[in-house]
């Protein structure tokens, strides 16, 4: 059983820390963590994305982090959904999002976009809002008229040193999303607290 599992966020250095990067983030943590098992699971640059696999018992997970651009993930899910022969009930998206507080996590089988652009170009290009996806809370901090600059703007020191709680949680919820499936997968992730203060 195959699975495409994307994480969101904008390629380049400068945007490696921002909160609108937190699927890239979640991605590279799974990547570390499977990497102790074998030290050939790591991302390589390919058509429209970093991609690698990763087996999760008996479930292939294609981890990908779209090179479009944010506002553009949607052409890189498609593509890679094609090439894999993956359908949109076993596509998961990893996604920041501003309505929940820091390293709070939910998981929906389908939905609206609420506003996030990679969301809604997903949603445009496959035509559909039935993909699961599990959102990421970056809390919400900001003025009015300030989310681009929050969303863009880097960790502070006290979610850095509790980001690594995150990913773990995240790492957890995309593989019961494979093994499990979405629908008891989500009985899980939606009833965990968020990180201690």
């Amino acid at each position: 059983m195959k699975y495409l599992i994307v994480g969101l966020g904008n390629p380049g250095r400068e945007y490696a820390e921002t909160r609108h990067n937190v699927g890239f983030k979640v991605l590279d943590a799974f990547v570390a963590k499977k990497g102790g098992d074998a030290a050939d699971i790591r991302f390589k640059t390919d058509r429209l994305g970093d991609v690698t696999s990763v087996r999760v018992k008996n479930k292939m997970l294609t981890l990908l982090k779209p090179s479009t651009y944010m506002n553009l993930s949607g052409k890189a899910v498609a593509y890679w959904m094609q090439k894999e022969n993956i359908p949109i009930e076993n596509v998961l998206i990893v996604v920041d999002d501003i309505a929940f507080d820091f390293g709070v996590l939910r998981m929906r089988s389908k939905g609206s976009d609420g506003g996030h652009n990679g969301l809604k170009d997903i949603c445009t290009v496959l035509g559909s809002q039935n993909y699961s996806r599990l959102r990421v809370g970056v809390g919400g901090d900001f003025s009015r008229g300030q989310q681009i600059d929050y969303v863009l703007g880097e960790w502070s020191e006290a979610e850095k040193e509790k980001m690594g709680e995150v990913t773990d949680d995240a790492i957890k919820a995309i593989e019961n999303f494979a093994l499990m499936g979405v629908d008891k997968a989500m009985n899980i992730v939606n009833t965990k607290k968020s990180p201690k203060e």
